[in-house]
């Protein structure tokens, strides 16, 4: 099994399959790199060099209490590219390993990640949120997100304001508990 170590002692699984150009796999939650295995054999074949790793927390690696966030999963990924010295590595993100690309390319891209990124690519992403709440006053109003141009966007909206009237109904009196 192979293993790196993150800056904390945890230890992070990974598979390397393959030579060529890499192709670096950055799995959903609550997934592993066992989730990437058609991917890697498919590219591996074709003269990439393809590696996944079980982000910590999940899978084979430590399951950690603290460093369940952003940054650390970026400073993971960077010490995971560094190991074997990954230069002009192709990052792949589904889910939550598109933040983690994105986060990587943020916190690293510019000194210690320099020279070994040539693409990102970002599948299924999870967008940040996109409704106007207490929280994230920048958002847009419900009314205008309903009206967003993608059948999903559309829906979305449609499912909250139904929420909130059944909430409110509930509430009053008027339906279903």
């Amino acid at each position: 099994m192979s293993t790196i170590t993150g800056k904390d002692g945890a230890r992070i699984h990974y598979k390397d399959w393959g030579q060529g150009q890499p192709v670096v796999f950055r799995h959903g939650w609550p997934l592993s790199a066992d989730d990437w295995d058609a991917q890697m054999v498919f590219f591996a074949s074709r003269g990439f060099r393809c590696i996944a790793h079980d982000r910590r927390g999940h899978g084979r690696s430590t399951q950690t209490w603290d460093g369940l966030e952003m940054d650390t999963y970026a400073d993971d990924l960077i010490a995971l590219t560094e190991a074997p010295d990954l230069k002009n590595a192709i990052h792949v993100g589904h889910s939550t390993g598109c933040g983690e690309v994105a986060r990587y390319l943020g916190r690293h891209g510019a000194g210690r990640a320099k020279g070994r990124v040539a693409k990102a690519v970002r599948i299924g992403a999870v967008p940040p949120l996109m409704v106007k709440t207490a929280a994230n006053p920048g958002g847009l109003p419900i009314g205008r997100s309903s009206s967003a141009t993608s059948p999903q966007d559309r829906s979305t909206g449609s499912i909250v304001r139904a929420q909130r009237s059944r909430r409110a109904s509930s509430t009053t009196g008027g339906g279903r508990a």
